[in-house]
């Protein structure tokens, strides 16, 4: 495409009709929807003349809005769209407010046109100032063909004195009865406050005619600017060639086909074969061929009264494109059964529950081997942990670093869980679960040797069991059939008993030899106690550290992935379809949108 201007797109026009504000005239600013004054709650409420699907849309993005505006920053909200969503809720109550009986409907085109034209033709008398000076029209002109209207151009800031009535203040033709027609300046303007004007009002009106000519209808600014934005506001989009006069038959069928295949390129859809889109046709207002026929779409168009909902509702189309990244998510999300056995796993290794189960067993081993053992063996293992009591050899101390290997451990764990509930999330919700999961951790290491201190070492006291009398009585038995051999060899020795041998010495090897047996049965008969003691510690541990990390770390995760779904829901309702429309893709964009047309539209 050629371009006939420098002039670029500004932060004054987003993607999408987003419906403005109208304080420009008593010198107010727009509402900033991301400051604080601009909570949810300050929003007009939704009640009135909206029903069915757009109601609820509405009534979804209200909320939507509101549950964001409490979970993300305020650079995401501006990133995602949510300002424009908060203005279009508030144009939407602005709007209902006004009279339903009515359609605002804006000409709008470059330089040269014929806008004013074509404004005068429909009107039937000169309203409208032409020319050859340009720009010609400073400011926008209203033509209203029925009462009631002052509210609605009140909204659009426009001044009573360029507000007109067609046919000198007649009625005018009765199909168009309820249509303000507003004659807009160029949008290509020289003067940097025409172009203000007409990008502030075309975020205000119901429906917009775009009038080209056959030199400027391909021109850059118009596609790039507006109508490539504006292509899923097609249901409320009039493209009308003017000035075919100036061309032949033939010439006027190959532009007009050649505007069509811009308008396609842009993403509008057209209202071919009876299918919702964009209306196009060819006419000329200085000598009134299409004219008539234009008058007639404009009438069914208005008596319809449908505009302003379906333009409310490609608003909201727009804002719900805007939204996409926020809240659509890729593929499944969520965190699964496998993710948090492997948090509770790891959280088990960050705590040593398997070397505590495992030194517990040992325990209860040691203690029953040691209660049934020969009385030489105990004296012999006292006197080594007596031996290595106060050794400062670095071999049998604590290294320094296990405290930080632990709370690494713990660390790396959140950061895993995180990574996997975060996954496949839209950038700022993955933030929150992160943000979450990171004020779980900033305690868990401490929580969790608290924990620790309060289950108790279960090494410290094992239980003893029942036979363990029965094993120390056999193994006293034992002791005492060794020195009783002793004392009775002794005797024999100096005399003081009968000489005898073999008694004594069968007593003594009974004592011996049943002494290390009894202990041996022990250490048999206690292995499986002592392997469940240890499981069940580890169990302990284990569960209890599992239940820390799900209080600390795990819920606040569920929840933030609970909220994600809620305002999923709500973004659902706000992008779903309307019955008997037609989605399309937009070119490069990613997003959906609507078209419509007028039934009866004529098309080449």
């Amino acid at each position: 495409m050629s371009s006939s201007t420098g002039t670029t797109v500004d932060d004054r026009w987003d993607d999408g009709l987003i419906a403005r504000r109208a304080g420009e005239k008593s010198g107010e600013k727009p509402r900033d929807p991301s400051s604080p004054e601009a909570e949810p709650e300050d929003f007009p409420p939704l009640a009135g003349n909206y029903g069915g699907s757009l109601r609820t849309r509405l009534d979804a993005l209200h909320e939507l809005v509101g549950l964001s505006r409490t979970r993300l920053e305020t650079d995401t909200l501006a990133e995602a769209g949510l300002a424009e969503a908060g203005r279009v809720l508030d144009e939407a109550a602005a709007r209902q407010r006004l009279s339903a009986r009515h359609t605002v409907v804006a000409i709008a085109g470059p330089t040269g046109s014929g806008k004013s034209t074509l404004f005068n033709a429909l009107a039937g008398v000169p309203v409208s100032e032409t020319g050859l000076r340009r720009p010609t029209t400073a400011a926008p002109i209203a033509l209203s063909w029925s009462e009631g209207s002052a509210g609605l151009l009140d909204r659009l800031a426009v001044p009573g004195r360029l507000r007109r009535r067609p046919l000198a203040g007649g009625a005018g033709d009765e199909d168009l009865q309820g249509l303000v027609l507003i004659d807009l300046p160029d949008h290509d303007s020289a003067v940097t406050a025409h172009r203000d004007q007409v990008d502030r009002v075309l975020g205000l009106v119901d429906a917009v005619i775009w009038v080209v000519d056959p030199e400027k209808y391909a021109d850059a600014t118009v596609h790039e600017r507006y109508l490539r934005p504006l292509a899923g506001h097609a249901e409320v989009t009039f493209v009308v060639l003017n000035q075919i006069d100036r061309l032949g038959g033939e010439a006027a069928d190959l532009v007009l086909d050649d505007l069509r295949r811009l308008l396609d390129e842009d993403g509008m859809a057209l209202g071919e074969h009876g299918e919702p889109g964009a209306t196009v046709l060819a006419l000329s207002a200085l000598t009134g061929e299409g004219v008539g026929e234009l008058r007639d779409l404009l009438g069914r168009f208005v008596q319809e009264r449908t505009a302003p909902a379906r333009r409310l509702s490609a608003d909201v189309d727009a804002a719900a494109a805007r939204l996409r990244p926020v809240y659509v998510s890729d593929g499944q999300t969520g965190l699964g059964e496998r993710a948090r056995e492997d948090f509770a796993r790891r959280l088990a290794v960050a705590v040593g529950a398997t070397a505590a189960g495992e030194a517990a067993e040992r325990v209860w081993r040691r203690g029953a081997i040691r209660a049934c053992g020969t009385p030489w063996l105990r004296l012999y293992r006292w006197y080594e942990r007596v031996r290595a009591h106060g050794s400062t050899d670095p071999r049998i101390q604590t290294p320094v670093e296990d405290e930080l290997t632990a709370r690494q451990r713990v660390e790396q764990a959140v950061r895993t869980v995180a990574d996997e509930a975060s996954r496949g999330l839209p950038v700022p919700w993955a933030q929150a679960v992160r943000e979450a999961a990171a004020r779980g951790a900033e305690g868990l290491p401490e929580a969790l040797d608290e924990l620790t201190v309060t289950i108790g070492d279960p090494a410290a006291r094992p239980p003893r069991p029942a036979w363990w009398p029965a094993a120390v009585l056999a193994q006293v038995l034992m002791t005492l059939l060794q020195i009783f051999g002793a004392v009775w060899l002794v005797g024999q020795i100096v005399g003081v008993v009968e000489p005898g041998l073999l008694p004594p010495v069968l007593i003594m090897v009974a004592g011996i030899v049943g002494g290390p047996l009894v202990e041996w049965a022990c250490a048999a008969a206690v292995k499986g106690p002592a392997l469940r003691y240890g499981q069940e510690a580890e169990r302990k541990l284990r569960e209890a550290a599992a239940a820390c990390g799900r209080a600390r770390v795990l819920d606040p995760i569920a929840a933030e992935l609970m909220r994600y779904r809620e305002v999923r829901e709500q973004y659902v309702t706000v992008s779903g379809t309307r019955g008997g429309a037609r989605v399309t893709r937009l070119g490069g964009v990613g997003g959906t949108r609507w078209g419509g047309t007028r039934p009866g539209a004529r098309l080449r």
